[in-house]
């Protein structure tokens, strides 16, 4: 038999009691058990075997040290268990016996230690069932005394055996799972607190993204609202320079397109930073989408632009920020054009396509005369391939063969509210 430590028995604190209530505990009933066994052995080697007084000490000592053996129960729950197993046939070490079972099946879980358990308690069953047995059996009866027939011997034997192991074993496996179930439901619990901090962590950095997320959107509003309305502004400024004193009529009708710009633009940035406040609802109400192109097209041939409107195909409606994302492709090839190709010829096409709409503004090369350079930032058209992938289209931008540029983006037909379909 293994005297290897029990499960889950380790070096801790005080030697291998993790609290002093249980060092005191084991110190009280190992002084118990050792009293008990020094009597019982000093009376069975003189009361029983008639020998002298120094053997009688002798096993008086021994039982002493075998009852405190329960000191080592909770390191060593197989040690007390022998010992027993040793002082059984004097029939004394009750409590040892009875303290020694109850740790042993405290300690070792069934579904592991089952055969050892098994196996202890029916060798210590059988061993104090013959004991008790042997001690009725052989007794001296008193004169005149009649003793009762052997099967009540037998009885009274099993009953005795029956309640110095049955009972001890049962509580130590009924409360050596209950310990387990409470262990691993605090681990269950130390799990869960730990998921929630991870699933709180994952909240929080989701919520920073999102900030993210909409600050990047907000500025791409406003970097489209304020590009496009100031690229249009300073084109008025620069021709209302050169007009203003031979044509002071046309001059004021610049002057005037640049007012009416300069308002849509605060007008567009209200909206953008009033979304904030907006219900859903109406924020959709202050999308601009593929029916304001007409007018956005309008604007540019106000401040000059060579530009043309071509539509195509079976007009369709599509999501909100689907038809956002097209106006703004548009409003950006725009943009783009008035900076970097004054007085080019410049056309806007709107294909309704099987596979989706198609949006693009090209330009011819713009063939000489002055031009009004604008500043640029070179993010403008970076966040409109951004816009378009997100919602799964395809976005290209770059020259021509013939020295113009062309802005072109497809956006799938997924994105069709197929309930709204226009007529």
């Amino acid at each position: 038999m293994s005297l290897s430590p029990g499960e889950g028995a380790q070096d801790r604190g005080f030697w291998w009691w993790e609290r002093r209530r249980s060092a005191l505990l084991d110190a009280l009933l190992a002084l118990l058990a050792a009293l008990e066994c020094a009597v019982g052995g000093y009376g069975v080697v003189r009361d029983r075997l008639h020998l002298g007084t120094g053997f009688a000490v002798a096993a008086a000592v021994i039982g002493a040290l075998g009852g405190a053996s329960l000191l080592v129960r909770r390191r060593w729950p197989a040690v007390p268990v022998l010992v027993s197993m040793i002082l059984v046939p004097g029939l004394f070490g009750i409590v040892l016996l009875v303290v020694s079972l109850y740790t042993l099946t405290t300690t070792w879980t069934w579904a592991q230690g089952r055969r050892r358990v098994v196996a202890l308690s029916v060798v210590i069953f059988v061993e104090t069932l013959g004991m008790v047995l042997f001690a009725l059996l052989t007794g001296k009866p008193q004169p005149g005394e009649q003793l009762p027939a052997t099967w009540v011997f037998a009885l009274l034997s099993v009953l005795v055996a029956v309640g110095l192991t049955v009972p001890p074993v049962v509580t130590g496996l009924y409360i050596g799972a209950r310990r387990r179930l409470v262990e691993s439901l605090k681990d269950r619990a130390h799990g869960l607190e730990a998921e929630l901090d991870l699933l709180a962590e994952r909240a929080s950095e989701r919520a920073r993204r999102a900030r993210l997320e909409e600050r990047t959107r907000i500025a791409r509003e406003m970097h489209d609202v304020v590009a496009h309305r100031v690229s249009l502004m300073v084109v008025h400024a620069g021709a209302l320079e050169r007009i203003v004193a031979r044509d002071p009529q046309k001059a004021a009708q610049s002057a005037k397109l640049m007012a009416d710009t300069g308002r849509q633009a605060l007008d567009e940035l209200r909206e953008i930073l009033g979304v904030l406040r907006m219900n859903e609802e109406a924020a959709a109400e202050s999308v601009y989408g593929l029916g304001d192109l007409e007018r956005l097209v309008d604007q540019s041939k106000a401040a000059g632009m060579r530009v043309t409107l071509t539509v195509s195909g079976a007009r369709q409606r599509y999501r909100g920020d689907a038809e956002q994302t097209a106006y703004r492709v548009v409003q950006e090839g725009l943009t783009n054009a008035h900076k970097h190709a004054g007085g080019a010829q410049v056309s806007v096409l709107l294909a309704y396509v099987p596979n989706g709409v198609r949006v693009a503004v090209v330009n011819e090369n713009p063939s000489g005369g002055e031009q009004v350079r604008l500043p640029s930032g070179g993010n403008g058209l970076v966040g409109m391939e951004e816009r378009v992938r997100a919602l799964g289209g395809s976005f290209r931008a770059g020259p021509e063969r013939d020295g113009g540029f062309r802005v072109e983006a497809l956006l799938p037909s997924r994105l069709v509210e197929r309930a709204d379909r226009l007529t």
